[in-house]
Protein backbone atom coordinates (compact mmCIF):
# COMPACT_ATOMS: atom_id res chain seq x y z
CA UNK A 1 0.00 0.00 0.00
CA UNK A 2 1.50 3.31 -1.08
CA UNK A 3 -0.03 5.48 1.65
CA UNK A 4 1.73 3.82 4.58
CA UNK A 5 4.27 6.62 5.04
CA UNK A 6 1.81 9.44 4.37
CA UNK A 7 -0.25 11.02 7.19
CA UNK A 8 -3.81 10.89 5.86
CA UNK A 9 -4.94 13.65 8.21
CA UNK A 10 -2.97 16.01 6.00
CA UNK A 11 -5.94 15.82 3.59
CA UNK A 12 -8.56 17.53 5.84
CA UNK A 13 -5.85 19.97 7.01
CA UNK A 14 -5.19 20.94 3.38
CA UNK A 15 -8.91 21.15 2.60
CA UNK A 16 -9.46 23.46 5.58
CA UNK A 17 -6.56 25.71 4.58
CA UNK A 18 -7.62 25.86 0.93
CA UNK A 19 -11.15 26.88 1.85
CA UNK A 20 -10.13 29.27 4.65
CA UNK A 21 -7.46 31.11 2.66
CA UNK A 22 -8.64 30.86 -0.96
CA UNK A 23 -12.35 31.45 -0.33
CA UNK A 24 -12.53 33.63 2.80
CA UNK A 25 -16.26 34.32 2.41
CA UNK A 26 -17.27 30.68 2.84
CA UNK A 27 -18.79 29.84 6.21
CA UNK A 28 -18.15 26.47 7.80
CA UNK A 29 -21.53 26.61 9.50
CA UNK A 30 -23.59 27.17 6.35
CA UNK A 31 -26.21 24.51 5.78
CA UNK A 32 -25.49 21.80 3.23
CA UNK A 33 -28.71 19.89 3.71
CA UNK A 34 -31.47 19.31 6.23
CA UNK A 35 -32.60 15.78 7.06
CA UNK A 36 -36.07 15.33 8.53
CA UNK A 37 -35.77 12.69 11.25
CA UNK A 38 -38.49 10.25 12.29
CA UNK A 39 -38.58 11.95 15.69
CA UNK A 40 -39.83 15.12 14.04
CA UNK A 41 -36.56 16.95 14.59
CA UNK A 42 -34.62 18.44 11.68
CA UNK A 43 -30.93 17.52 11.52
CA UNK A 44 -28.96 20.31 9.87
CA UNK A 45 -25.77 19.12 8.16
CA UNK A 46 -23.02 21.75 7.71
CA UNK A 47 -19.67 21.79 5.90
CA UNK A 48 -17.99 21.65 9.29
CA UNK A 49 -19.82 18.40 10.09
CA UNK A 50 -18.77 16.84 6.79
CA UNK A 51 -15.11 17.79 7.17
CA UNK A 52 -14.95 16.53 10.76
CA UNK A 53 -16.68 13.25 9.88
CA UNK A 54 -14.20 12.77 7.04
CA UNK A 55 -11.30 13.46 9.42
CA UNK A 56 -12.66 10.93 11.93
CA UNK A 57 -12.89 8.33 9.16
CA UNK A 58 -9.27 9.04 8.22
CA UNK A 59 -8.31 8.74 11.89
CA UNK A 60 -9.77 5.23 11.85
CA UNK A 61 -7.63 4.37 8.81
CA UNK A 62 -4.58 5.85 10.56
CA UNK A 63 -5.22 3.69 13.62
CA UNK A 64 -5.34 0.60 11.43
CA UNK A 65 -2.08 1.69 9.76
CA UNK A 66 -0.41 2.15 13.15
CA UNK A 67 -0.70 -1.57 13.90
CA UNK A 68 1.93 -2.36 11.27
CA UNK A 69 5.52 -2.59 12.39
CA UNK A 70 8.53 -1.44 10.44
CA UNK A 71 10.50 1.55 9.32
CA UNK A 72 7.67 2.95 7.23
CA UNK A 73 5.38 2.91 10.25
CA UNK A 74 7.96 4.80 12.32
CA UNK A 75 8.20 7.42 9.58
CA UNK A 76 4.41 7.68 9.54
CA UNK A 77 4.45 8.44 13.28
CA UNK A 78 7.12 11.11 12.82
CA UNK A 79 5.15 12.75 10.00
CA UNK A 80 1.95 12.63 12.08
CA UNK A 81 3.78 14.38 14.93
CA UNK A 82 5.13 17.01 12.52
CA UNK A 83 1.61 17.56 11.15
CA UNK A 84 0.24 18.04 14.67
CA UNK A 85 2.98 20.57 15.50
CA UNK A 86 2.27 22.52 12.30
CA UNK A 87 -1.44 22.50 13.12
CA UNK A 88 -0.79 23.69 16.68
CA UNK A 89 1.42 26.54 15.49
CA UNK A 90 -1.15 27.55 12.88
CA UNK A 91 -3.97 27.42 15.44
CA UNK A 92 -2.04 29.67 17.82
CA UNK A 93 -0.66 32.16 15.29
CA UNK A 94 -3.04 32.38 12.30
CA UNK A 95 -6.30 34.24 12.73
CA UNK A 96 -8.31 32.19 10.20
CA UNK A 97 -7.29 28.97 11.92
CA UNK A 98 -8.56 30.05 15.33
CA UNK A 99 -11.92 28.32 14.92
CA UNK A 100 -13.59 25.41 16.64
CA UNK A 101 -13.48 23.44 13.37
CA UNK A 102 -9.72 23.75 13.16
CA UNK A 103 -9.35 23.02 16.88
CA UNK A 104 -11.28 19.76 16.47
CA UNK A 105 -9.13 18.82 13.45
CA UNK A 106 -6.07 19.47 15.61
CA UNK A 107 -7.51 17.34 18.42
CA UNK A 108 -8.07 14.50 15.93
CA UNK A 109 -4.44 14.85 14.83
CA UNK A 110 -3.33 14.67 18.49
CA UNK A 111 -5.34 11.48 19.00
CA UNK A 112 -3.64 10.07 15.89
CA UNK A 113 -0.17 10.86 17.29
CA UNK A 114 -0.89 9.47 20.75
CA UNK A 115 -2.70 6.36 19.55
CA UNK A 116 -0.07 5.68 16.91
CA UNK A 117 2.75 5.71 19.41
CA UNK A 118 0.82 3.70 22.00
CA UNK A 119 -0.32 1.05 19.51
CA UNK A 120 3.18 0.91 18.04
CA UNK A 121 4.77 0.38 21.46
CA UNK A 122 2.22 -2.23 22.48
CA UNK A 123 2.63 -4.22 19.27
CA UNK A 124 6.44 -3.96 19.45
CA UNK A 125 6.51 -5.60 22.88
CA UNK A 126 4.58 -8.56 21.51
CA UNK A 127 7.07 -9.12 18.69
CA UNK A 128 10.01 -9.99 20.90
CA UNK A 129 11.38 -13.41 20.03
CA UNK A 130 13.12 -15.59 22.57
CA UNK A 131 15.47 -18.25 21.27
CA UNK A 132 16.04 -21.38 23.32
CA UNK A 133 19.41 -22.98 23.91
CA UNK A 134 20.30 -25.87 21.58
CA UNK A 135 20.22 -29.22 23.31
CA UNK A 136 22.89 -31.72 22.44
Amino acid sequence: MFALGFPLLLIPFAIYNMIAFLTPGVSWTSTVTTVHMMSGQDWVLTWEDILLAFAIFLLWVELIKSTRAGMRSAMDHVLAMALFIVMLVEFLLVQRAATSTFFLLMAIALVDVLAGFIVGMRSATRQIEVEGADRA
